[in-house]
């Protein structure tokens, strides 16, 4: 009796378990929308996709589909909605996508409002509240641009001292290169008339004084930028980390990379411990503290809880928009105070010291994203990174130009030569590309982010936002690759235009190969990972102008939904 009692149990428990298995590893179907495939150099569409246990197993028909996906699959009606690989931005800074999120928003139209510089003193006050300072220490801003700000200029101490003169205020400027500072902040980050500018950076002063004015440029400001916009707690750490992470979720990132790791890798690795990642992220750790980070387990080809180490990242020069993009001929029109023949500067001005940086890469097989935006920056790159290709071998490599934008055409045959990969900016069309034009002049401005004829040369190709420069909105990326349109509606460049497909490509299969992915990820094919995004609309389809309208409906890392709108 004890014996046909233990095999009732023992059947109902086996049952229960094969049931569990069965919901567990059941297929999904999805059907009846555009289901781009990105396979190939032309669009492919298929009728259905089959996901299960997080991975590809069927693209194709219909009829089969339903066949390959077996008893009591789910299906998932597109209702002929937009279906493609999940979304891998070419660079960006996703430890700092919290920030954005949280902070006052200083961007400019159409992204926010700050057109002038009474309404970003508006907007920094209504942020002022002990609950926000709380976050972090400080009343802080991000995103403001004095190329649109009605009054063209920088905001200075004189100006968010108005905004408040008992607490520390940092706003950082749109290209992430640039922060202001209050009279509070100079005095709590010591910057004084008798602190001198670090190599690579500027303390703007007082007119013929040596009093700091509140502008802080490059190496002056980015240190001091980690600190103060840091969450001051667990608590806040959380809030900052998840905020920026639905950020990335609601414009379909699966993938996302942190640019730039300096001491917000410390963060990033804590949430990894903590498991709090829904998509996949790879930092690239500044050049100043690959000894601390790049001997850690972090360091792989393989995610531990979706978060690894991709390589090394190094900076040679600014921003072309804010002036520090180290160019080979001046500026047309130089930063308050500079000289007429200024052409901006170098992050790091010893050859020597920037090849033992390098050196240091290649002896350890870190793959390397040197960002270069200037063209004597470039000529910096190549001059010392060619002759480590050579003494090392270049096989298997894949190192990037990040930026790129004033690079010229023959740094680009000297690129293809190297087998770089070209991660481009075009999105500065939009943004400052009537600003480059009064910087750099009509004709030189319709060559800027190049993406065609790196195209045409066989570059390797990628394209990004570098957000939180903009907002991680990448349909506006695509609809800037493709119609490079300035904010005046002036076309730059009609020449590097490249097609909406050759744009799709570029932040999902051309991504994934960039980081080393390709196998299993930035196309719908079997065996792959079921990362995918659903739009409201088929970039491939409507009229380019209206791309940047298009929505995220909803973002899937390995068959789950982590964003539905």
């Amino acid at each position: 009796m004890i014996k046909k009692t233990l095999l009732i149990i023992f059947g109902i428990a086996l049952f229960h378990s094969c049931e569990e298995t069965e919901k567990s590893n059941q297929a999904t179907v999805y059907y009846n929308g555009d289901i781009i495939t990105m396979v190939g150099d032309s669009p492919n569409y298929v009728e259905a996709i089959v996901e299960q246990e997080g991975k590809i197993v069927f693209t194709g028909s219909s009829i089969e589909a339903m066949k390959v996906a077996g008893k009591g699959h789910n299906m998932i009606d597109l209702k002929g909605k937009t279906l493609v690989p999940g979304f891998i931005d070419g660079h960006c800074h996703f430890a700092n996508f919290g920030a954005q999120a949280i902070g006052a928003q200083l961007l400019a139209s159409p992204d926010a409002n700050v057109d002038d510089m009474e309404t970003l003193i508006s907007v920094l006050k209504e942020w002022n509240t002990s609950k926000n300072r709380a976050l972090t220490g400080w009343i802080y801003g991000t995103g403001f641009d004095d190329s649109i700000l009605k009054e063209k200029r920088f905001p200075t101490k004189h100006d968010l001292d108005k905004v408040s003169t008992e607490f520390p205020i940092m706003i950082t400027h749109i290209s992430g290169h640039f922060a202001v500072v209050n009279s509070k902040g100079l005095e709590k980050l010591g910057i004084d008339e008798n602190s001198k500018n670090p190599e690579g950076g500027i303390i703007r002063r007082e007119n013929n004084s040596t009093e700091p004015n509140g502008v802080l440029e490059e190496l002056a400001a980015i240190p001091y930028m980690l600190q103060a916009i840091a969450p001051q707690s667990e608590e806040a750490i959380i809030k900052f980390f998840e905020a920026g992470q639905e950020m990335a979720l609601s414009y379909g990132y699966t993938t996302a990379q942190e640019g730039r790791a300096m001491q917000n890798q410390e963060m990033l690795v804590a949430m990894a411990e903590m498991d709090k990642y829904k998509i996949d992220v790879i930092s690239y750790i500044d050049y100043m503290f690959v000894d601390k980070h790049m001997t850690s387990k972090w360091n792989s080809k393989n995610y531990i809880n979706k978060f690894r180490i991709g390589g090394m990242k190094v900076t040679l020069d600014g921003s072309p928009q804010g002036r520090t993009a180290w160019r080979t001929e001046p500026y047309l029109i130089p930063p308050e105070g500079m000289p007429h023949d200024y052409s901006g500067y170098p992050a790091i001005p010893n050859d020597s010291v920037l090849s033992s940086i390098f050196e240091k890469g290649f002896k350890n097989n870190w793959q390397i994203l040197t960002h270069t935006n200037g063209d004597a920056a470039v000529d910096q790159l190549i001059r010392t990174m060619k002759p480590l290709k050579e003494k090392y071998g270049n096989e298997g490599r894949r190192d990037v130009i990040i930026h790129g934008q004033y690079i010229r055409e023959d740094q680009l045959d000297q690129a293809k030569d190297m087998n770089m990969i070209a991660s481009l900016f075009p999105l500065h069309t939009f943004y400052w590309g009537d600003w480059h034009t009064q910087l750099i002049g009509d004709s030189l401005v319709q060559n800027i982010s190049p993406v065609k004829t790196a195209l045409n040369k066989g570059i390797d190709v990628t394209i990004h936002t570098d957000a939180p420069v903009a907002l991680p909105n990448l349909m506006r990326v695509l609809w800037t690759a493709v119609e490079r349109t300035s904010r005046s509606g002036k076309i730059i460049g009609t020449d590097e235009r490249i097609t909406p497909y050759e744009a799709l490509q570029a932040i999902t299969i051309w991504s994934a190969y960039q980081h080393y992915e390709e196998d299993k990820k930035g196309t719908l094919e079997n065996g792959k990972l079921a990362d995918l995004v659903i739009l409201d609309e088929n970039p491939l389809k409507v009229e380019p102008e209206n791309i940047k309208d298009i929505q995220v409906l909803k973002t899937i890392k390995e068959g789950k939904i982590v964003f539905e709108k």
